[in-house]
């Protein structure tokens, strides 16, 4: 997140100036913000300090500059003495909050009733821990600024709240043996994470499926997989290696998809192998 010049901590992220939908709902809410806190009578600076944010932080927030954290709203919402109106905007703001092409992906994983993943060098997102997810944004080049660091990393860990959902889709994951070895973040980071890889395993509409280094051929040497099927029988799918890599969703064209895939899911380890061998990689850890 980063640090204001007065100490406090920042209330969210600078606004895409090229999300025209994320940026009208972000310059809306600063105008009915600024709204509340002139009718309170408040100055910028008074109003910084009852929150606990900075001036330059409340007259960006204001300006539609800025997009405020959650924890901004239910602030203002107690010092203005708004009941609970200035709080309730936080849902028209988590629509905006996370980069687009994040909230196009989600969005899709919220619908969709079956999400099958092969992943090839590196832990795949829906199953990443926060700091895992953030040492990977932090070794991008060209390197990501810190706030750039913390907005993706917070967007990727939003992602998985489809694990929680009701009714659960399906969801299957391959991974290769190789992805599951390197110790991104460093050695407590790794075991974090396969930590996680462990806890996620074990529910009940979930399938973790390890593709061991000894295969010595299959169906996703091209690369990654990922394929998502919705409840009116429509799906879309993107293979690294198939279609130049764009996303699909022509019947024969995912017919390739999943062909692929299931051959892939038929050569790797079970899931009750792929266990073990994970909990073999925490033990020597």
């Amino acid at each position: 997140m980063g640090v204001d010049s007065d100490g406090t901590e920042e209330p969210g992220w600078d606004v895409d100036p090229e999300d025209e939908q994320g940026a009208a709902v972000v310059a809306a809410l600063g105008r009915q913000l600024r709204a509340w806190r002139e009718a309170a009578g408040l100055r910028p600076a008074d109003f910084g300090a009852a929150i606990q944010y900075g001036e330059d932080q409340v007259r960006k927030v204001e300006s539609g500059k800025r997009i405020p954290r959650p924890e901004y709203l239910d602030r203002a919402d107690e010092v203005l003495n708004a009941g609970g109106r200035i709080s309730a905007m936080k849902a028209d703001l988590e629509q905006v909050r996370y980069p687009k092409k994040v909230r196009d992906l989600a969005k899709l994983e919220r619908q969709a009733v079956e999400i099958s993943v092969y992943s090839t060098h590196v832990v795949h997102g829906l199953l990443q821990t926060a700091d895992h997810a953030r040492a990977l944004f932090e070794m991008r080049q060209p390197a990501y600024s810190q706030d750039e660091v913390e907005r993706y990393t917070a967007a990727r860990v939003a992602r998985q709240s489809v694990f929680s959902r009701t009714p659960a889709p399906t969801i299957s994951f391959v991974h290769e043996a190789s992805a599951l070895c390197r110790p991104i973040g460093g050695t407590m980071v790794w075991r974090s994470q396969l930590e996680r890889l462990l806890e996620l395993g074990q529910l009940r509409h979930v399938t973790l499926q390890v593709m061991p280094n000894s295969r010595e051929a299959h169906p996703g040497m091209d690369g990654g997989i990922e394929i998502l099927k919705f409840g009116d029988g429509t799906a879309v799918g993107r293979s690294e290696g198939a279609f130049n890599g764009r996303p699909v969703s022509d019947p024969k064209q995912l017919r390739v998809l999943d062909l692929r895939y299931g051959i892939i899911r038929a050569e790797a380890l079970t899931p009750r192998e792929s266990r073990a061998f994970i909990e073999e990689l925490l033990g020597e850890t």
